[in-house]
């Protein structure tokens, strides 16, 4: 995507969105290729596989903790029912 296109997406400031992407360029997360005055950015998806498999290692963790707020939740709206 064109950084033009990243701030209309994403509704910040060009500044605010080239800080954002300089970082994630400088640790690899995200490749620049420039046309003319342009530059257009695109996921490094190698570079984000090792944090994806260590993300998922967590899954089942909280899935478990999203369906115990869940139930709570349930039974909080059932008492405030009543």
């Amino acid at each position: 995507m064109a950084v033009g296109d990243i701030v209309a997406a994403l509704g910040i400031t060009q500044p605010q969105v080239s800080k954002h992407l300089k970082v994630l360029r400088d640790v690899g997360l995200v490749r620049c290729d420039r046309a003319g005055r342009h530059r257009h950015y695109c996921v490094n998806g190698a570079a984000l596989r090792p944090i994806h498999e260590w993300v998922r290692t967590f899954e089942a963790q909280w899935n478990e903790r999203y369906d115990q707020l869940d139930d709570l939740l349930v039974e909080l709206q059932r008492e405030d029912d009543r």
